[in-house]
């Protein structure tokens, strides 16, 4: 039986991970329309604006406590915000969308193994059976559920890009588990605006390499949806919930992802729902309860 403070967390992280999958199709919606830096850039701005405004009295109360923690605060917007979206972004551009999926499920694996190697957090079977599983439904949904797709694969420079893109987030939600005593939104207004400031040379890197494209009428709405949702939604809900159950429970979460990036795809995209849709999700939801259950078993 579930208790209550487990099913808000759970809730919070199913929350994330459906804003996350809208991403997906947010990013899909977007080419053509606004460059990829450009939405980084814009994304973080646009949550910096509505944090001032809606979070200003969480940040001058945290302000004191957070000001002792700002090294660390930087480092964490810069490497789970700005670098991990501009790399997801570029990879994009140099690797197949069956190699992301399957590269970014790898970030719970990360978690577990970087929170077993510095805190000798233990790793029960459960936990790591969980993992596998989840990992083979990202991998069936990734890949179509053809085999052929999965022999086919090449490592390239996309390839190595995501690889460090998850390398970062997993450090990101490693880090979160030592994060000052002050709120979610605070916390998160100082990453944000880290994130924002630090986006600022990338973009005009890619101004310099490619020239300035003012982003059309699609681009600014996405802009705008993708610092609602994705932002400034999931990633509140994303620290509470590492908050409330720690990184490495809250991570296996991560891939949920893919599945719901599928399923929104049929919805908004009208791409046809198949056979591997359905297992996917199947083993995915069983990973996250043998993970779950592991944790359990741990306890007791």
């Amino acid at each position: 039986m579930i208790d209550a403070y487990h099913l808000r967390a759970y809730l919070l992280l199913l929350g994330t991970t459906w804003c996350w999958g809208l991403n997906a199709i947010f990013s899909k919606l977007a080419v053509g329309e606004i460059s990829p830096m450009q939405l980084v850039t814009f994304r973080w701005l646009g949550v910096v604006i509505l944090l001032a405004v809606f979070a200003r009295e969480n940040i001058v109360r945290d302000w004191p406590i957070l000001r002792r923690h700002l090294p660390y605060l930087c480092l964490m917007g810069s490497c789970g915000f700005t670098a991990f979206n501009a790399l997801f972004y570029v990879a994009a551009h140099h690797t197949s969308a069956i190699n992301i999926g399957i590269l970014q499920g790898s970030i719970p694996v990360y978690v577990l193994l970087a929170s077993w190697l510095i805190w000798r957090h233990q790793i029960t079977r459960l936990q790591s059976l969980g993992v596998i599983v989840t990992l083979l439904g990202v991998i069936i949904v990734a890949s179509g559920g053809d085999w052929n797709a999965l022999q086919s694969l090449s490592v390239n420079r996309g390839d190595l890009f995501m690889l460090i893109a998850c390398f970062l987030y997993a450090a990101y939600s490693i880090g979160l588990s030592r994060k000052p005593n002050v709120s979610a939104l605070g916390l998160f207004a100082i990453m944000a605006t880290v994130a924002w400031l630090v986006s600022i040379p990338v973009v005009a890197i890619e101004t310099y390499q490619q020239g300035w494209h003012t982003p059309s009428l699609t681009g600014w709405t996405i802009a705008l949806l993708t610092t609602l949702l994705p932002s400034l939604v999931a990633q509140t809900f994303f620290i509470k919930g590492v908050t409330m159950i720690g990184p490495g429970r809250a991570s296996i979460f991560v891939n949920l992802v893919p599945v719901l990036a599928s399923i929104m795809a049929v919805v908004f995209l009208q791409e046809s729902f198949k056979a591997h849709h359905a297992v996917s999700l199947t083993l995915v939801l069983g990973g996250i309860w043998l993970s779950e259950a592991g944790r359990a078993k741990q306890a007791r």
